[in-house]
């Protein structure tokens, strides 16, 4: 297809056009609750309805406008959870850290290990994996770098968390699941403070890959689906550590109205990995329908009233 015809494809469907303007900030003078009323009816083909919000995605819109916590913005920030995870359940449930910088040029690469994670800390997606540093294009990564600490993750959608988050760069262990294993990201999501079902999501680098199986609490495989298909084809064993884990989410998410904590699970080891409080922002594709309504009814608002 010719750049003439993309183009004319492009103009065609205006859900693209808004979308492409709100990755490049167009929308940022919208208020809050106008912005996320576009963006979630072309993101969902669904109207937002926030006087009496039902499902699970309109519920995460309605918590964006009306709850605030200060322990929830210490949370998002991918550097200052560590404090709190440590606080909570214990600093051995943390990956090895070599260091937080604010800037690309603070990194003395001759000092880091042959492999390791570098991560944005006010955002998600902010990710360089390196699994050989003899391999790693430094100076493509520090633009990368330079680039995502130019953003303010708020403005993409709307999530308060993030909007007062200092940028910073994180560097982490690489952490491999063994046995040529891809690793695998164990996602509680808790309501209320109680885990209701967790995610297990396989190429999580690759968006075009990447597959979700759902489990309830005793590991039954779910029918239900966000956003990606299951993989049938690949057996995941129960956690033998499953309860502690299901445990360990719970004490983490006990303070907030929702909240997914996620977990790796390496050779017998857990190791915390992130808190999320606005799962794909509110906007995920959920299968059937009726799920999104049960997710909703476990969702008890702060201070709503119908």
């Amino acid at each position: 297809m010719s750049l003439i015809n993309k183009s004319i494809s492009f103009l065609k469907k205006p859900s693209k056009i808004i979308l492409y303007l709100s990755e490049k900030r167009f929308f940022n003078f919208l208020a809050d609750e106008t912005y996320l009323k576009l963006i979630f009816r072309v993101r969902t083909g669904k109207k937002l309805k926030l006087d009496n919000p039902l499902t699970f995605n309109e519920k995460l819109q309605w918590l964006k406008l009306n709850w605030r916590d200060p322990v929830a913005i210490k949370c998002a920030d991918k550097y200052e959870v560590r404090e709190f995870v440590s606080e909570r359940i214990g600093g051995e449930y943390l990956n090895e850290i070599y260091g937080v910088f604010n800037k690309p040029e603070e990194i003395d690469l001759g000092k880091l290990s042959d492999s390791f994670v570098l991560k944005g800390t006010h955002g998600s997606g902010y990710n360089i994996v390196c699994k050989n540093k003899a391999n790693l294009n430094w100076n493509l990564a520090r633009t990368q770098m330079n680039q995502w600490l130019k953003v303010n993750y708020f403005w993409r959608n709307r999530e308060w968390v993030y909007k007062e988050i200092k940028p910073r760069i994180v560097c982490e262990k690489l952490l491999d699941q063994g046995n040529g294993e891809e690793l695998q990201d164990y996602r509680f999501f808790c309501f209320n403070g109680e885990p209701k079902f967790i995610s297990v999501d396989f190429s999580i680098t690759n968006k075009q890959k990447t597959r979700r199986n759902l489990y309830d609490l005793n590991w039954n495989l779910l029918s239900e689906e966000i956003s990606y298909p299951k993989e049938l084809s690949l057996v995941i064993e129960k956690p033998e550590k499953l309860n502690e884990m299901i445990s360990l989410s719970k004490e983490l998410a006990r303070d907030f109205p929702h909240a997914r904590v996620d977990f790796y699970y390496i050779k017998g080891k857990i190791i915390f990995g992130e808190i999320t409080f606005f799962h794909q922002s509110g906007m995920a594709k959920i299968k059937p329908y009726k799920f999104d309504e049960i997710m909703g009814s476990w969702l008890r608002l702060p201070g709503f009233k119908s």
